[in-house]
């Protein structure tokens, strides 16, 4: 079992989480704790778990097994009500984006302000304009659809809508997954000007290495367990992208490098 003293900054903590879906197992074993204004990404193949952990973090899934913490107390000790209060300082950049396409770019920054404020319109006008131009957007754009704007867009509206609410904690999901890589670059600065202009802890799930070597703080990676013996702990790397980069295990340098290599042999056999 992966056993680890509970750090006092740690803003967001997995204790020995496990997590399966009917008899198919997602998560094993998993401990790892983010601390304040750290910026931990989640790298790992298609298949991980990635995804998986972050709905856990945000509790929009629950553990099998195991314990996530919110500064140090368990999600299961809130009631129904302090879990409502407590999630709305996270803000969820999905991976898609998730606006919804039957409102305007307006109506979609404004969502959470109107559901779980009693700000007047003036004022929720004030921050819907200040986060566009935030992620780089004019106002002139508060009446289009979602399906109006290009991928890099939706993006952008995505990330104004999470900050739009003054998140302690931003969760990315694959935030540059289908862009090109100017518009990538443009992401990756985002985040990190996200950090800069406010005291945010955050965690990036992404395949995207310019991503990683840009905004990581520290890095963990995540492995299929289904490519892991029994005994094997499912975290294979934790550390620096410097370090990551120069990893002597052979999982983390194919991932990080982009090799084929044993995975060619691995997709072979099992055809």
């Amino acid at each position: 079992m992966n056993e680890r003293k509970s750090d006092p900054d740690y803003v967001v903590e997995l204790r020995n989480v496990s997590r399966r879906f009917g008899v198919h197992d997602v998560l094993r074993d998993i401990t790892f704790g983010v601390r304040r204004g750290e910026t931990l990404v989640v790298i790992g193949e298609s298949g991980c778990g990635k995804s998986v952990t972050m709905k856990m973090i945000m509790s929009l899934l629950e553990p099998t097994t195991g314990d996530v913490l919110w500064h140090g107390r368990s999600i299961k000790d809130r009631s129904t009500r302090e879990l409502h209060r407590d999630r709305l300082r996270i803000g969820y950049l999905f991976q898609g984006a998730a606006l919804f396409d039957s409102l305007s770019v307006y109506e979609n920054v404004a969502f959470g302000l109107k559901q779980n404020t009693k700000l007047k319109k003036a004022e929720i006008d004030q921050i819907v304009v200040e986060r566009l131009r935030e992620v780089g957007l004019s106002e002139t754009i508060c009446q289009k659809k979602p399906a109006q704007l290009s991928g890099g867009m939706k993006k952008r509206v995505g990330l104004a809508r999470a900050l739009a609410m003054t998140p302690e904690v931003m969760l990315y999901d694959e935030p540059t997954t289908g862009l090109d890589p100017v518009m990538t670059d443009v992401i990756n600065e985002l985040i990190l000007q996200t950090r800069a202009r406010r005291p945010v802890t955050s965690i990036v799930v992404t395949h995207d290495m310019s991503t990683v070597r840009k905004v990581a703080d520290r890095i963990i990676m995540l492995y299929p367990l289904s490519r892991l013996q029994p005994d094997e702990p499912q975290i294979v790397f934790e550390g620096t992208a410097e370090e990551a980069f120069q990893s002597s295990n052979p999982r983390v340098h194919q991932f990080v490098h982009g090799e084929a290599g044993d995975r060619l042999r691995e997709m072979a056999e099992a055809g």
